[in-house]
């Protein structure tokens, strides 16, 4: 990932019973949707401290994949002390909304260990209020500065929803949904394979500007406490890119 946002972050107050209150009770209707690491938990050689802000979370996600596509991985946070602090709390950095491909697993990809990442992955990066709810729980509860929508290269359900707009053919049941849901994102500019490479930019794009646009999300990054951005993972050089 090439870009950095660059916006301080003011510290952050644990949520109170009623604001997780209100949080759930929102995340249920249509319309919806700096902690500290302990000091034990601190001692997360060699990635370091928890990144704090969003360009410090941006910055190690590049430097981790840099470590991935380079073959000088070094598996962070796997060590039995980090293993024992992450019993009584977790402290993840950002929030991956991935694909369900067994080919990108985000923690492979970026380099990073036990708690350092919260996942949620569904195929084409799908949102729905599981996903929606699992996003806002991460940024809302948990402080995390940073939410990264990660499509891939040769996405299958990125494809499956092209096809079968193209056949009009039905899809079996429940991968139907994800190719109605994908749909708005299909570029028609295009041909072939070339149509669902750009759809799988699209479709990266999309879902980036719904999270943007959830109320809450959207204070946070007004505020510079968060970063929503878009990138790509590409299988042929292992690089993740920024998609704008």
């Amino acid at each position: 990932m090439t870009d950095d946002a660059t916006s301080p972050t003011p510290p952050v107050s644990p949520a109170s019973p009623a604001r997780r209150a209100l949080l759930w009770a929102g995340l249920t209707g249509a319309a919806a949707l700096t902690v500290t690491a302990p000091a034990q938990a601190a001692g997360r050689t060699p990635a370091g401290p928890r990144p704090e802000t969003p360009a410090q979370a941006l910055r190690a996600l590049a430097a981790g994949n840099l470590r991935w596509r380079t073959y000088r991985e070094r598996h962070p946070d796997e060590t039995p002390a980090v293993r024992h602090a992450l019993t009584t709390g977790q402290h993840p950095f950002a929030v991956i909304l991935g694909c369900v491909d067994s080919r990108v697993p985000p923690e492979l990809v970026f380099d990073q260990g036990l708690g350092d990442l919260l996942t949620v992955r569904a195929a084409g990066e799908v949102l729905d209020e599981a996903v929606l709810g699992s996003i806002a729980y991460g940024v809302l509860e948990l402080a995390i500065p940073l939410v990264t929508v990660l499509g891939h290269q040769s996405c299958g359900a990125v494809r499956a929803a092209v096809e079968a707009e193209a056949t009009g053919e039905p899809l079996p049941d429940h991968i139907q949904y994800l190719a109605d849901q994908i749909r708005p994102a299909i570029d028609h500019a295009t041909e072939g394979d070339a149509r669902v490479d750009a759809t799988i930019d699209a479709q990266v794009r999309l879902v980036r500007s719904r999270l943007a646009a959830v109320p809450d999300l959207a204070a946070r990054v007004a505020q510079g406490r968060l970063a929503v951005v878009g990138a790509r993972y590409e299988l042929t050089s292992q690089l993740v890119h920024r998609v704008d």
